[in-house]
């Protein structure tokens, strides 16, 4: 570290800068696959809402929405699990992870949340199709709504319990951008599915979403100094702007038109979806980037050392 200046006296040392060892990066990049693990993010917030959807619509007499609201969250647990079981690249991996429940793994609670949510939305969902054992298949739709919120938020825990700059030190808001993102993708697709007059919890649900998902991201982007960065630049900067822009537009249009035409609620539904997909990729993609640079490591390190620094001043020599 170069000396003190004194007045009127210059310095031929050059000011220190962070560099990583020969150009390699401090964390290593995290291996999950694409597209396999963004998408699987963005089933399980769609299945997780969807219960809750169908719960809704089951005791409000709605049965459309009750059974699009079904089979989006079964279909969405089944194609969440091969994805999940791809990246892993072989299933008994996954199994693997049911044998033993450890409380202070987000992946394992995880696990724990998606096996028996599957099981209990597809027997609802099979219930509802069919017509059989109609008191069982309420039972377990009732099941899987109990464990929607989970779904829908636990993958945000996993992402955050990792070094990676931009998933850790977003830890408190992730979750509710993806509970928000979840609930406008649920809501969305029943848009996109159901009559016009049986989509009025859906047009509600994907609109809340959409609010909590927008206020939540803004609040990462304005309080994480940073490591908020690599969601405003790059390859995740246009997505997580695509994806507020559609959520805006399908918002807009859902107020403006929703409950009179039928074209504009599909319309609107489509666009909450894509948004929805298109907020994950951001988020995953925000992290491998922040990961590769280093600057987001030690520059949030050597703030975290100067504030302790200053909270606790050195006594006299």
């Amino acid at each position: 570290m170069p000396p003190p200046k004194h007045q009127g006296e210059t310095t031929v040392v050059p000011d220190v800068e962070f560099e990583s060892y020969y150009g390699k990066p401090i964390l290593k990049e995290p291996t999950w696959k694409t597209p396999d693990v963004p998408l699987y993010l963005f089933l399980g917030g769609l299945a997780g809402a969807s219960s809750l959807l169908a719960e809704g619509a089951a005791l409000t007499g709605k049965p459309d929405l009750e059974r699009v609201a079904r089979l989006a969250a079964a279909t969405g647990a089944a194609a969440g699990t091969v994805a999940l079981v791809h990246d892993l690249g072989r299933p008994e991996r996954f199994l693997n992870m049911l044998r033993v429940l450890k409380p202070t793994s987000p992946l394992s609670v995880g696990s724990f949340i998606l096996a028996p949510f599957s099981a209990l939305s597809g027997a609802a969902a099979a219930s509802q199709v069919t017509g059989l054992l109609p008191r069982i298949g309420r039972l377990a739709g009732v099941g899987a709504a109990a464990f929607g919120p989970p779904l829908a938020t636990y993958t945000a825990a996993l992402l955050a319990n990792t070094a990676v700059p931009a998933w850790h030190e977003a830890h408190r808001e992730l979750p509710f951008v993806f509970g928000g993102s979840g609930a406008q993708a649920a809501g969305g697709l029943a848009m996109l599915l159901v009559p016009r007059d049986q989509a009025g919890p859906a047009r509600r649900m994907a609109l809340t979403g959409a609010a909590v998902e927008i206020a939540a991201a803004e609040s990462i982007l304005l309080r994480r100094g940073l490591a908020a960065e690599p969601y405003k630049i790059g390859t995740p900067g246009r997505l997580m702007t695509i994806a507020r822009n559609c959520t805006a537009v399908a918002s807009a249009a859902t107020l403006l038109a929703g409950k009179r035409s039928r074209l504009v609620s599909a319309l609107a539904g489509a666009t909450y979806v894509a948004a929805s997909v298109t907020t994950r990729f951001g988020i995953f993609e925000a992290g491998r980037a922040s990961a590769r640079d280093p600057k987001y490591v030690v520059v949030p390190q050597r703030e975290r050392l100067q504030a302790r620094q200053g909270a606790f001043p050195a006594g006299p020599a």
